[in-house]
């Protein structure tokens, strides 16, 4: 029986999770961690039977309490709530699937104990891959990645050398604008970038979509799970989201990891690594699908993705920055405060502001956000 601990339990990532472990009766969940949906969390105390609970407001803790009274859990609160869910003793893997830099120190402490990392949070290894993957090795650790792309580019790399990759083919669906130019992008609405056309995730995961941010979020974080330089990571735009990613050897060899849409194949995966078990649903016709395309990505009118690759170059605390500009652009775009097309030019803005500063500590990252949300709160 393995046992697991989720960060973000009530979303996207965490309810297909606990998908996986409902399909399985060899996971138990000892711990769950969520923000503010506490109807659905208390529904998966009831059905999961953790022994501990993590919220972030303590208001909303203390309404948690009340509704789980008559359940065997105790609700903590805060990033020391997060902190105790991670290192919870009885947890053998962590899946990290809270969104944003919030997960940087609960991953950190996660590690500490020992735990495995079932990776979600991309926003960990931009900001802070300089400090996670040298810990990783140091306590033993396995960083097992989550999203759909590493998943694939990490099953590529079984029973291969690491240091015979040449390159890494990082595929992109395109998003619901794929082959708009940025006239057609001006008067784009919130529900038209929700519109994705393959995925079902979260709403700021699937607006950095729409944007190509996430794949340039996805390059940086590959750089650090694979150790490869931004040079040998090449995005591909494939529009099924049938191949979820590829790796070129030296030798000119390609592999690739192809599978229908679905998130709970990584999310296995990670959880029952290095073995493979049994996932319902649908399976790839190939008979149907008769074909795959390829695409080359539009940097210029998706500059989200340009700059990813240039935060990368630069290094430091640039991702930082890069990835909290977004974060709050993001949010303020999904409130109706600022158009869509804002949310590079934001980015853009902050980057050119900001002087990158190398290996930053976990202190100077966040100060880094805090002071990337007050230069966007000063002007936008």
């Amino acid at each position: 029986m393995k046992k697991i601990a989720i960060l973000g339990s009530t979303g996207s990532i965490g309810t297909q999770t606990l998908e996986v472990v409902r399909n399985h009766g060899d996971l138990e969940v000892t711990a769950l961690a969520a923000g503010s949906n506490i109807r659905r969390l208390e529904e998966q105390i009831r059905e999961f039977h953790p022994g501990l609970v993590a919220v972030w407001s303590e208001e909303k803790a203390k309404e948690l309490r009340l509704l789980a009274a008559d359940l065997n859990v105790r609700v903590v609160s805060g990033m020391e709530g997060l902190i105790e869910v991670c290192t919870c003793p009885e947890a053998e893997i962590v899946v990290t699937a809270i969104v944003g830099m919030i997960g940087i120190r609960p991953t950190i402490a996660a590690i500490e104990a020992g735990k495995d990392i079932a990776l979600a949070n991309k926003e960990t290894l931009v900001t802070a891959g300089h400090l996670i993957m040298p810990m990783a090795e140091k306590y033993g650790v396995q960083i097992l990645p989550v999203d759909s792309e590493h998943s694939a580019i990490f099953q590529c790399l079984n029973g291969e050398q690491q240091r015979e990759i040449h390159k890494i083919l990082l595929t992109a669906s395109g998003g619901p604008f794929r082959g708009k130019k940025r006239g057609d992008l001006e008067h784009v609405q919130v529900e038209d970038a929700l519109r994705h056309p393959n995925w079902a995730m979260g709403q700021k995961i699937t607006i950095d979509s729409s944007t190509l941010v996430n794949k340039g979020l996805e390059m940086m974080e590959a750089k650090w799970l694979f150790q490869v330089d931004p040079e040998h990571i090449q995005i591909v735009v494939q529009p099924k989201s049938i191949i979820h990613s590829m790796v070129e050897f030296v030798d000119g060899a390609v592999i690739a990891q192809l599978g229908t849409p679905d998130m709970k194949l990584p999310i296995q995966y990670a959880l029952y690594y290095p073995h493979r078990r049994d996932l319902p649903g649908e399976r790839l016709d190939f008979w149907k699908l008769s074909e795959i395309t390829f695409e080359k990505p539009d940097m210029e009118t998706f500059a989200g993705l340009r700059l990813a690759f240039a935060a990368a170059k630069a290094g430091g605390s640039m991702p930082t920055v890069y990835n909290a500009a977004n974060e709050l652009a993001v949010s303020r775009f999904l409130s109706r405060k600022i158009p869509y097309l804002a949310i590079p030019e934001i980015i853009e803005w902050c980057m050119a502001e900001h002087k990158a500063i190398p290996n930053p500590s976990v202190e100077e990252i966040l100060e880094t956000e805090r002071q990337t949300h007050e230069m966007i709160e000063s002007r936008w």
